[in-house]
């Protein structure tokens, strides 16, 4: 939300859960192991570990969306594109909106990396699972440069963000601070959730490996997220 609040009753208030920042930078660890690891058949395991992470943790985004913290919530966040385009057209005028939550741009990136996650999980297993075909193949991979093209937008968004404003808006991913009045700040970081997310990823790692069979780096098998196709027929 743009606020107007006199600069004076502003200070570096907790505005983004534990959660919240958990679910953000796992999502960025997983979805580079998982591109990082798209052409290797011998460690095709860590590549479908990483991917069925980041859809577990679209899952949980989704969940967190709707019954978290005022700015973790969709309802804080989620605009038409109207707002999207003043705010583009403010950043364009050199006279930046001021956002406690999400800006609008942000929040548009958000949504289409939450989808393009779902897609590439479902698309993944179907593949792992010999469903699908050549066409499914293709539109994973279409799903997961869409992903890293998306996510490298909101990023130079936020770079683009914090030089106008000011504000160190990656920072604020780290320590759960910005700028805000006294009302908009949250009452607590939710350390407990942001635990139970951490212990069921590590669990979930845990039990691929434990489970997996001797030959399963080297089998050549489908992989779920992040895979790019550099080559025209790498998945």
């Amino acid at each position: 939300m743009n606020t107007s609040t006199p600069a004076a009753e502003r200070r570096r208030r907790l505005v983004w859960d534990l959660p919240v920042r958990v679910f953000h930078w796992l999502l960025v660890l997983c979805f580079a192991g998982a591109w990082l690891t798209s052409e290797s058949e011998r460690q095709a395991l860590l590549h479908q570990t990483l991917g069925y992470t980041l859809a577990g943790l679209v899952v949980f985004r989704l969940v967190w969306g709707l019954v978290g913290t005022r700015h973790a919530r969709f309802a804080d966040f989620v605009t038409g594109p109207g707002a999207v385009l003043r705010y583009l057209g403010a950043i364009l005028r050199r006279r930046p909106e001021h956002h406690v939550g999400h800006n609008p741009a942000s929040a548009l990136a958000i949504v289409v990396l939450l989808l393009l996650g779902l897609v590439l999980g479902a698309s993944g297993y179907a593949l792992q699972q010999d469903i699908g075909g050549e066409w499914l193949e293709e539109a994973h991979e279409i799903a997961a440069n869409l992903f890293l093209l998306t996510a490298a937008a909101h990023v130079v968004g936020v770079l683009l963000a914090s030089r106008m404003t000011g504000e160190n808006l990656p920072r604020s991913m780290v320590d759960g601070l910005k700028m805000a009045p006294p009302d908009e700040a949250i009452r607590k970081p939710w350390r407990s959730v942001a635990a139970l997310v951490i212990a069921a990823v590590i669990g979930f790692w845990v039990l691929q490996w434990q489970s997996a069979p001797a030959s399963a780096g080297g089998d050549g098998a489908i992989a779920t997220a992040g895979q790019h196709g550099r080559d025209g027929d790498d998945d």
